[in-house]
């Protein structure tokens, strides 16, 4: 590990101009890049002291062992020149997009003497129109299928378009009408061409000459009596239409934008792109990366415009580019991309409308991406071990932590304070072993004391049922199962408190990780380990350190550890949620021994609201069916020892809405 002040450049030789840097290592191989508009004030940030730097920043700065940099002369030239690098080094420590998928794309090959429509995938090539991406190839041959009636050109390969350029016969398509059979001189290069570009421009959104064309075509047809040509164009018209109604129109017609939107957490993000043109979306695609540097929503989108754009040009950069967020440097970036077209790009945020919504909709794409791409992690067996035994290292356990319990508080505002605890066994969960606990000892807001009641109670009942027979024992205090159901007392089972986990996670820091250690002290466990995962940096306390764990950012171990967290984080908010709606939704009649969902509706049927039940004798609610004079009695009591609920308000208008429907001023 290097200090940072051995290699950092002496003051006054970084210049106070545009440019890119380098950070490399001590074998001289780059493991950063980066751009500034002022080269002196951005390197001087990397040379602070490291408790000041995010950790990150911190590891990338200690494991370089030298700085350079070059100077630009605009802060384009810088853009480019850092893309340039990025490629060619391939940095450790830069954001680096990957493809989730190698995505196909309909292409036509204008670089050769008669042009070919087909499916490819991997890098673009010079001279080659490309149209999608799209989720799968079998969309792209469908559209082309439909395509072929009114733009008949060639889909063959080369091969089979030699043989049957020697043979003197065509391919089956060229006998049924969906190529124009330019390998048998059926038409002229040029025509050949001609179609080809027609065909390029209806996929690139000019749809609407082309249906008015087959359209007139049609209507002259018909009026010369030319009834088959006429039945013919319509199914030409028809197909045309198909294949436009594969794609939605979801912005106003001739909108040419592509919308970029990211999800992500403290790892990793990914990026989701829809690309609209003529009003319609062509095609898809996404990438996951990993977040090995410090970098925030901003940075983010420029990565991805980096990867987007980098080798584009033309049309292939479309007039709008819609983010969820501006780069630092917007006006750079966005010259850049007009450089890239040739023309104007804008670069926005959209704030209403039709292309908010459709944003919107990116964004659910590109969190659903996330949230696959994880349980895939989770999902895999060779990961799971492999997270396990890097837990394992970094906690210097004596063995894989093969049951993992992790613990949550949740509350609002201090009230309805709830915990979870959630497990996971083999780095899977265990649902049916999931439990949650009412805070008792206490009132109010204490994370602290919360964390150590509930591990106190947990590790209580499993001494309990260890006292017992070691592994059996009854359902107690520990905490409710899923479902509110409790096991019964002597059913044969085995008790799931009587399992001690090898590892116990709290969601928090050192003061949460300092109480459940205390809880276990106090109760005399000692071969449990305890660790806190605390969510600002996602670093890993542990008992007594004064500093935390930090597992790398590509650690499995530590993506093991966030999904434990996050789980126990969801369950606790449900629970409280589910808590607090009861209390909201309670009743005087609740606390009434035996009265039903059913004959508490019988009664607010009956009297019309709870006020006016308030007013009623036992007499008259003697006169509810089902209600004896006993029940009447108890209604009665329930409601007068009830304290008078706070008057509703109705938040359009102000008013205050008495009980039986009124409103009052």
């Amino acid at each position: 590990m290097a200090d940072p002040s051995s290699y950092r450049p002496k003051p006054g030789q970084i210049p106070d101009s545009p440019g890119v840097y380098k950070f490399r290592d001590e074998h001289r191989r780059v493991i950063y890049v980066g751009k500034a508009k002022s080269l002196r004030q951005r390197l001087a940030n990397y040379f602070q002291p490291l408790t000041s730097l995010h950790p990150r920043t911190a590891t990338m700065v200690t494991t370089a062992a030298s700085v350079e940099w070059t100077v630009v002369s605009t802060e384009v030239e810088a853009l480019q020149l850092e893309y340039s690098w990025i490629k060619e080094f391939d940095p450790r420590f830069n954001v680096k997009y990957r493809d989730d998928k190698s995505y196909p794309y309909l292409a036509v090959t204008m670089n050769e003497e008669f042009p070919r429509v087909q499916v490819m995938r991997g890098h673009k090539k010079k001279g080659v129109r490309y149209f999608g991406p799209y989720a799968h190839a079998w969309a792209i041959r469908e559209t082309v299928d439909l395509m072929l009636r009114v733009f008949p050109v060639r889909t063959c390969s080369a091969g089979v378009f030699r043989n049957a350029a020697s043979a003197g016969r065509p391919c089956l398509l060229g006998y049924i009408g969906k190529c124009s059979a330019p390998c048998v001189g059926r038409v002229a290069p040029e025509e050949h061409r001609e179609l080809a570009d027609d065909f390029c421009d209806f996929m690139a959104g000019r749809t609407g000459t082309y249906i008015r064309r087959l359209e007139k075509q049609m209507t002259i047809a018909a009026e010369d009596m030319e009834y088959e040509k006429a039945a013919r164009l319509r199914d030409d018209i028809e197909a045309l239409r198909r294949a436009m109604e594969k794609n939605a129109v979801v912005l106003a017609d001739a909108t040419d934008a592509d919308l970029i939107a990211l999800a992500e957490d403290e790892l990793e993000a990914a990026v989701q792109i829809f690309h609209v043109r003529g009003g319609r979306v062509r095609g898809q695609r996404g990438w996951v990366t990993d977040k090995v540097e410090a970098v925030d929503t901003a940075g983010l989108v420029e990565h991805a415009l980096q990867q987007l754009y980098g080798e584009e040009s033309g049309d292939a950069v479309p007039k709008e580019v819609l983010v969820p967020a501006l780069p630092e440097d917007t006006e750079a970036v966005s010259a850049w991309l007009s450089g890239r077209r040739g023309s104007l790009v804008s670069l926005r945020v959209p704030q209403r409308g039709d292309k908010k919504d459709l944003m919107a909709t990116v964004a659910r794409n590109a969190q659903q991406a996330l949230v696959l791409h994880k349980t895939k992690r989770a999902a895999d067996l060779t990961t799971r071990s492999r997270a396990l035994e890097e837990i394992a290292e970094a906690l210097d356990l004596d063995s894989a932590p093969l049951r993992i319990e992790c613990f949550d508080i949740s509350h609002l505002q201090g009230e309805d304070v709830v915990a979870s605890m959630v497990v996971f066994e083999d780095g899977l969960p265990r649902k049916s072993e999931y439990r949650r606990f009412q805070i008792k000892g206490f009132e109010g807001q204490d994370d602290v004391r919360s964390m150590h009641e509930v591990i106190t109670r947990r590790f209580k009942r499993y001494l309990a049922e260890k006292d017992r027979t070691g592994e059996w024992g009854p359902a107690g205090d520990g905490g409710d199962p899923v479902g509110g159901e409790v096991p019964a007392e002597d059913d044969g089972r085995p008790k799931r408190f009587a399992y001690p986990p090898q590892l116990v996670v709290v969601d928090g820091g050192q003061p949460q990780v300092a109480a459940a250690r205390r809880a276990l002290d106090e109760l005399g466990i000692d071969d449990v380990a305890i660790c806190g995962l605390a969510k600002r940096l996602e670093e890993v306390w542990l008992p007594g350190d004064d500093d935390p764990v930090v597992l790398p950012r590509s650690s499995e171990g530590l993506y093991l550890l966030q999904r434990v967290r996050d789980t126990a984080h969801d369950f606790a908010i449900r629970y409280q949620r589910s808590k607090r709606t009861k209390r909201l939704r309670s009743s005087p009649l609740d606390t009434v021994p035996g009265l039903g969902e059913s004959r508490k509706q019988a009664l607010i049927k009956h009297f019309g609201s709870v006020k006016r039940l308030k007013q009623a004798t036992i007499e008259q609610i003697c006169e509810v069916p089902g209600f004896g004079r006993k029940t009447a009695e108890a209604v009665a009591v329930a409601l007068a020892q009830a304290a008078p609920a706070a008057p509703a308000v109705n938040t359009a208008t102000g008013e205050i809405m008495e009980d039986d429907g009124g409103t009052t001023t």
